[in-house]
């Protein structure tokens, strides 16, 4: 049975230069999703939102093997950000007043039948909160601009801030979306300078 990697068959959503911003065309995908609202470090809401997408994805890849024959390595985390004055990401860094949604993108040949029996199997054997606020829902970002940040989350401001205040207004652009990142590092078993994290932001034509 072959194994899609969506990371590799997807290499330029994922894995973008670290060098230099770059354009991509992001498709339509399907993920699942929970909202959120708080500093990712000391909101309990955060880390029971991780846990839950974890879980039903999981669940969902066992039952796409077993019952469809087809495998995939599970895709990585990822987060759309905001807030009402976006200087608490760039220069305040006050986390506290964060808005998120963080999403796990999932195959086309998962079904909402599917998602509702994964969520409920999680439910029976480990009961989260954040299991009735998840969702499957299609996300469209199209064109965005695109880097890859290594080192800590906390050192990703300065990079952010070039993106929004140089990249995207010198070259002709206006935000068109919420600040997304993708995390390809796990903070658990990988040093803070060495986490790598893409960084977009959905653009369009001024």
């Amino acid at each position: 049975m072959e194994k899609v990697d969506f990371k590799k068959a997807l290499q330029h959503l994922y894995n973008p230069s670290s060098r230099d911003f770059s354009l991509v065309e992001v498709p339509e995908m399907q993920f699942l999703m929970v909202d959120g609202h708080g500093d990712p470090n000391t909101e309990p809401a955060y880390q029971e939102a991780v846990e839950a997408l974890y879980a039903v994805a999981y669940k969902l890849k066992f039952m796409s093997k077993q019952r469809l024959e087809k495998d995939y390595t599970v895709p990585p985390l990822e987060g759309l950000w905001w807030a009402a004055d976006m200087d608490s990401f760039t220069v305040r860094l006050d986390k506290s007043a964060w808005d998120w949604t963080m999403m796990i993108m999932q195959p086309e040949w998962i079904t909402p039948e599917m998602f509702a029996q994964a969520v409920a199997e999680v439910q029976k054997s480990k009961a989260s909160p954040a299991l009735s606020k998840m969702r499957l829902e299609r996300y469209a970002e199209g064109l965005s601009v695109q880097i890859l940040h290594i080192g800590s989350y906390d050192a990703e401001g300065p990079t952010i801030a070039r993106l929004h205040r140089e990249f995207i207004p010198q070259n002709g652009y206006v935000e068109a979306g919420k600040h997304h990142e993708i995390y390809l590092g796990d903070p658990r078993k990988t040093a803070p300078e060495k986490l790598k994290t893409v960084l977009r932001q959905p653009v369009a034509r001024r």
